[in-house]
């Protein structure tokens, strides 16, 4: 029997996208009562061939995917990185079986049991405890095989108080727990979960990441996407890179890792204003980021002070900003924060346009590149994120005074220290 388990083959997803065309200010009522009726007769038409009725004057297609070919082997624990709305989420639904295919055709031998995104095969007017058998019936399981799990299901979730309480009251990290709980025991072939895991903590996170390694060893087959470039590093043993709907690289994760996180800090050479890649309600923009040493100087050295300098700009004055820059280093994992909330300092209100600045204590980071993301929200909602806005490598230095210097093979940041012998 052959172990190739998934088979994708010139693999397409195709969307229609509506658009509404800008007439202008002004609108005659003959001109409308034309649109309108122009548009009904569309959607009849739609309806009556069975096609989704999609709103807008002009009609796009968008490839999400775009022939995508691979294999995975049985027991194959598979990593699926790129940035967001590269097509991870969609090529996982069409595995799922959850969308179908525009072009190409999927081969999957074995059950599939797909974690997507919160309340994905739950009932929200449905128990924990029913919930359990409902998804484990959707699996093809017996009543038999679920009871012998249940018990484990139930400790893994640590929802045993709730479990006769309809889910529609749990918190979305307890609907997580037990629905990876769920996914992960009901002995499917294939696992598939996406990104859902951050909604989790830490704890949570590691003890998941642990089971689907179990999952892996005990030769069933594991896809994982995630923006966690650790996580997958540590439980793939193969890596797909996706973008703008094309799989581009697929390998050894620390290769493809290497060359995604390249590419992100490549990135950083182009304007923040020009940047189309953001997300956000554009309340405020994010037009210019720079880091400096605190002496000004643009060389950071280890046991150096940051100033975060941030130039925006808004139409109208802004009233409850919050801005937010995350260092990261060469493999996407975060190093620290800085929150203008948290920390406290900036004005209620601010000018339409301006710079705020953060100057921070001092960085005692290992030699080597951090990749800088920025964004700004507006009374919680976000304005503005971009992601790989600048690049900064933290210079060696002789942090100790000793003559001896360490690297992030070893360590990722220094603290000072004081030895004695008594």
């Amino acid at each position: 029997m052959s172990d190739i388990v998934i088979k994708a083959e010139n693999l397409g997803k195709k969307y229609i996208i509506g658009h509404q065309a800008d007439h202008g200010r002004y609108l005659a009522l003959r001109d409308v009562l034309t649109q309108n009726a122009r548009g009904f007769l569309h959607k009849t038409k739609d309806l009556v061939q069975g096609k989704p009725i999609i709103q807008g004057d002009t009609l796009e297609e968008v490839w999400a995917l775009k022939d995508v070919s691979f294999e995975i082997q049985r027991g194959e624990a598979v990593g699926i990185i790129g940035r967001n709305g590269a097509g991870k989420s969609t090529l996982l639904k069409v595995l799922s079986r959850i969308t179908e295919p525009s072009a190409g055709r999927v081969t999957i031998k074995g059950r599939v049991a797909s974690l997507l995104e919160v309340g994905t095969g739950f009932h929200p007017e449905l128990t924990g405890r029913e919930n359990i058998y409902l998804n484990g019936a959707i699996l093809g399981m017996t009543r038999q095989e679920i009871k012998r799990k249940f018990d484990e299901i139930v400790a893994f979730a640590e929802v045993e108080k709730f479990l006769d309480t309809p889910v529609k009251r749990y918190s979305s990290g307890m609907y997580v727990r037990l629905a990876f709980a769920v996914a992960a025991h009901l002995e499917p072939e294939i696992l598939v979960v996406d990104e859902v895991l951050a909604v989790g903590d830490a704890a949570f996170q590691k003890k998941c990441l642990g089971k689907m390694g179990e999952v892996a060893r005990e030769g069933r087959t594991v896809l994982f996407v995630s923006h966690n470039m650790s996580a997958v590093l540590s439980l793939c043993q193969t890596c797909f890179r996706i973008d703008a709907g094309l799989l581009v690289e697929s390998g050894m994760p620390e290769n493809v890792v290497a060359n995604y996180m390249n590419g992100a800090s490549g990135k950083a050479s182009i304007a923040l204003s020009e940047r189309k890649d953001r997300a956000g309600n554009g309340r405020v923009r994010l037009t210019a980021l720079a880091i400096t040493g605190a002496d000004g100087h643009t060389a950071v050295r280890c046991g150096d002070r940051l100033r975060v300098s941030m130039s925006y700009a808004a139409q109208n004055e802004v009233l409850g900003a919050t801005f937010l820059v995350g260092i990261y280093d060469h493999m996407n994992r975060p190093i620290f924060f800085l929150d203008s909330a948290t920390a406290g300092g900036l004005p209620q209100r601010v000018p339409p346009h301006g710079t705020v600045t953060c100057d921070t204590g001092p960085i005692n980071l290992t030699p080597g590149p951090c990749l800088v993301n920025a964004a700004v929200l507006v009374n919680g909602e976000m304005a503005d994120h971009v992601g790989g806005v600048y690049v900064f490598d933290v210079e060696a230095d002789d942090f100790y005074g000793t003559g001896k210097m360490t690297d992030r093979q070893t360590t990722l940041c220094l603290i000072h220290q004081d030895w004695q012998v008594q």
